[in-house]
């Protein structure tokens, strides 16, 4: 098995298991690819697996997305559900197509950036768990419009790498007023259109520049991510609801350091 082919699999692994939860998976991707010199046209691996990670929440939540969309017609609170999904969406379409060779070119290319933002998104992570209490929101079902459009636009802060996508929608919707349940499970689902949109917008983008080797990689990280993710999305609800997100925050900030001390040796 080829070297590239065997990074590609343990980044696969390292998407699914930090995509939900709020450390960074793209950050941790990035950094890994860098000091293990794996090389990515495009840097559509990175993006093109996070679909992987998706399949596996689709899956685990099929039952109740059946029941939402079938009781869409006549259930108010299943159509304002879904309405604050698609708009909590809707700024990452906008802002992710007018920043997305910035965020391609530029900041996927900085790791002392991503290292950085690790760093300070644990510190946030730390305050903000620490400071969330008496929730007004315990279902994620039970989001106002107004509260979802904000999420979304704090899910954009993500864009930059080493933020952490599920780590912006779970802060933001605990400042918001929500419960640690219901922040990390409004994550789950607005993960599922975000992420979708930026397989298909990547994909399109970079087709040209993909061989059948680098297609190969993502077809194993895909897998690979899909099977992580299983376990770690069955686990995650009932870790937070318990223990909250200090354990998650101190590993931003571990890991943040750790990266941030290599690179300034290696430089």
């Amino acid at each position: 098995m080829e070297y590239n082919t065997i990074v590609a699999a343990v980044l696969g692994i390292l998407e699914g298991l930090t995509e939900f939860i709020p450390v960074s998976s793209t950050g941790h991707v990035l950094l890994a690819g860098h000091f293990l010199g794996f090389q990515s046209p495009g840097r559509a691996f990175e993006v093109v697996i996070q679909l992987g990670a998706v399949l596996a929440v689709l899956g685990i939540y099929a039952t109740r997305l059946f029941q939402i969309f079938t009781s869409a017609p006549h259930d108010p609170k299943a159509r304002s559900f879904i309405a604050a999904v698609l708009i909590a969406f809707a700024p990452a379409v906008v802002i992710g197509v007018l920043v997305h060779d910035f965020i391609k070119t530029v900041l996927f290319e900085t790791p002392v950036l991503i290292a950085v933002n690790l760093i300070l998104g644990g510190i946030v992570l730390l305050f903000v768990d620490r400071w969330a209490k008496n929730p007004k929101y315990t279902e994620a079902e039970d989001f106002p419009l107004s509260m979802a459009l904000k999420i979304g636009f704090i899910q954009c802060i993500a864009m930059i790498p080493g933020v952490s996508r599920s780590g912006a929608t779970i802060v933001g919707a605990l400042l918001l007023g929500a419960s640690k349940r219901s922040a990390a499970e409004f994550s789950f689902f607005l993960a599922m259109p975000t992420m979708l949109g930026a397989f298909v917008f990547d994909l399109t983008k970079n087709w040209d520049v993909l061989n059948s080797a680098a297609l190969g990689n993502i077809a194993v990280g895909f897998v690979m991510a899909f099977i992580s993710a299983v376990i770690v999305v069955r686990w995650l609800l009932g870790y937070v609801s318990n223990h909250g997100y200090a354990l998650f925050a101190w590993w931003r900030i571990i890991v943040g350091a750790v990266a941030l001390l290599a690179l300034t040796v290696s430089m």
